[in-house]
């Protein structure tokens, strides 16, 4: 069982990484929402399924935002999520600015996954990482005749 007090003492890329991947969550959710909302209006759905649709953004985005908040919370799992959302969102980005002739939007999220990676892969990140298995990192590189 993790230490409380490791929890506490969660570092500020953490805390900011988790931040940026609830924001994202919280987006498409909020996608989800305006689907459905669109659907039940009468929009016209010959071409997609806006509910199919809603149901796949409410699916990702709400395992995203609970990724990104367990990362504000202290808590490790989320990172994986964190980080396997951001490298999916790499390509997303690209096709924004390249494909889609949407520059804005591709550089926003290419600013913000850029950013969430950077956290996510930081050294305080990883050595908040490695003190629930009892490594000390700094210890490790002062010794590498240990390893």
């Amino acid at each position: 069982m993790p230490n409380p007090s490791l929890r506490k003492s969660t570092p500020t890329t953490v805390r900011a990484a988790g931040a940026l991947v609830a924001l994202e969550g919280a987006v498409a959710v909020g996608v989800a929402v305006v689907l459905v909302i669109r659907g039940l209006l009468g929009h016209d759905q010959s071409v997609s399924s806006g509910y199919g649709t809603a149901a796949w953004f409410a699916i990702l985005g709400g395992a995203v935002l609970a990724a990104g908040l367990a990362l504000i919370f202290g808590r490790r799992w989320g990172r994986a999520i964190a980080i396997v959302a951001q490298l999916l969102l790499l390509p997303v980005a690209w096709s924004l600015l390249t494909d889609s002739h949407q520059p804005f939007f591709g550089v926003l999220l290419g600013v913000i996954v850029v950013a969430a990676l950077g956290c996510l892969f930081s050294s305080p990140t990883s050595k908040w990482l490695a003190a629930e298995y009892g490594q000390d990192a700094d210890a490790d590189a002062d010794n590498p005749t240990d390893r």
